[in-house]
This record gives C-alpha cells, structure tokens and sequence, in this order.
C-alpha cells in the first residue's frame, strides 16, 4: 500500500482540492472524510517550509463545514516523513527563515489538535524527527507493524526540542529522553506500549482499520466530538479540581446541545440517534 487510501480512487469524490508542486495531495474522499496524503517520497516527505504551508492550507479547507467529521493523514513510500527538510536549515538560509519553518511547524501541530473535527494519523514506514511529532500530535495513531518511530536530531547536533513537545505529551518522559538523548528508533509494538500509537496492525489491514475508525468517528455528532476534543485537550494542562470544574461545565453544555438531547432521548426510547450536527 503506497499509503493513499483506495477509496480515493474512484469517482469525481477523489479529485485533489490541493497539489502544491505535486509534494503534496489533499482528497476529499466523501463529504464527511478527507484524506491527506504527503506525496513527495523521493524527499522521504520532507516536511520544507512548502509542505508545511500547504498542509496547513489543507486542514483548514473548510474546517467549518458541517458536513466534515474526520480528516486523515498519511504518506506515499515507504518513509511517512523524515522530518524537516535539511537543505533548509543550512547557514545559507540564515536564522529568520530556520524561525518561519519551525513558527510554521508548531502552528501546523497546534491547528491539529485545535481543529473542531478529529485528526487521524495513518503510518506505513518510518517517522522521524518532525514526521514522528506530526504523528504525534494527531488525535489517533494508527501504523503497520512495519513502522518505527526516531528523534535522530541529535546524531547531526540538531536537538529535536521542537518535536519533543508533542513527543513528551505522548509517551512517558523516559521513554521520550531515551528517544532523543539516543536518537534510536523505536518499534510499532513499542510505540503502542508507550502511548505513541493508538493501534499497530498489519500492514495489509493498515488502510481498513483506519477507514473503519474513521468511519466510526464520521457516524457521531461533529458538534458533540468538536466539544468533546477541545474540553479534554483544554482540561490536560490543568490541575485536578479545575480540570473536574471545567469538564463538568463541558458536560452541562453538552447537554444544551440539540444533538446532546438527541442522543439521550434516542437512547431512552431505544432507537437510533438522528444528529443534526
């Protein structure tokens, strides 16, 4: 599997709204999924200050639609992406372009998990550096057994302090200093042990488990996950008592929202919910 999902394929759904210099593809694979897909593996998917910019570009294509529940993301080749792209960060560039490319980077892992709709991350191959935060600043993880997963910054005395912000509110803090004081990678299995990955399965599976997830996700109120995604992103940095204060007002605005009322009616009357989003 190269890594763009079959079922974008077919039919006028599958046409690419996004080609920046062919290095990168965004389908619309229904009205409620998307698909993302880094299309530059002669560069390992390098994550250049272009790339960056148009995947920003296009997790914000109509983040506002209602009709958009799932955005995927995914690569072509056998490297997901090897972080960013080197020839950039030489001298000859100077450090107000390094300052854009990685101002860039953090906007473009922030609007992840500030997006009002769930983001997954669908890994086939290698993630490093930059590529292994992108995969971890997703929403759900989900990789072949093939995959692995690298900080190697400090093999060429770059540090990767960027990517260890997303690394280290993903794993354990152990486990995310091995990863960059050795620059070692680490397997899909332990990957999954340490909280990187939501799911490792094999490689020939990697495409429908991700899509039946997605699909899940694409079958529930867009306006009851949007709620719930940015109380439980909000709720992290805060202490106990405050996070309880303001989960538990989450919980009474949830339930002023028509599909809240929908989803508690449905079920007492025992049929299926109706959302209207």
């Amino acid at each position: 599997m190269a890594g763009r999902p079959s079922c974008c394929n077919s039919s006028a759904r599958s046409t690419p709204f996004s080609d920046s210099r062919n290095i990168f593809l965004a389908y619309t694979v229904s009205l409620q999924e998307r698909s993302i897909v880094l299309s530059d593996p002669k560069r390992r998917n390098a994550l250049s200050l272009a790339m960056l910019k148009s995947l920003q570009s296009d997790i914000l294509h109509e983040a506002e639609s209602q009709d958009l529940k799932v955005i995927i993301i995914s690569a072509e080749g056998p490297v997901f992406s090897s972080g960013h792209d080197l020839k950039e960060l030489t001298d000859e560039q100077g450090p107000d372009y390094h300052a854009e490319v990685f101002q860039t980077c953090s906007e473009v892992m922030m609007l992840i998990q500030n997006h009002p709709v769930p983001i997954i991350a669908m890994v086939n191959g290698l993630a490093t550096a930059a590529g292994c935060q992108l995969v971890a600043s997703c929403d759900i993880a989900v990789a072949s057994d093939k995959s692995s997963f690298a900080m190697p910054g400090v093999n060429i005395g770059v540090f990767c302090s960027t990517p260890a912000v997303a690394l280290g509110r993903a794993v354990p803090r152990k486990v995310a200093l091995e990863m960059l004081f050795t620059g070692e990678p680490i397997s899909a299995q332990e990957a999954l042990l340490h909280g990187l990955l939501s799911r490792v399965v094999p490689e020939e599976r990697l495409e429908e488990e991700t899509m039946r997830i997605a699909r899940k996700v694409a079958s529930l109120s867009r306006s009851v996950l949007s709620l719930g995604k940015a109380a439980f992103y909000r709720q992290l940095a805060q202490d106990l008592r405050t996070a309880y204060h303001l989960t538990s007002q989450t919980m009474v605005d949830n339930l002023g929202l028509p599909d809240g009322q929908e989803g508690v009616k449905a079920f007492l009357q025992k049929r299926k919910p109706v959302w209207s989003h």
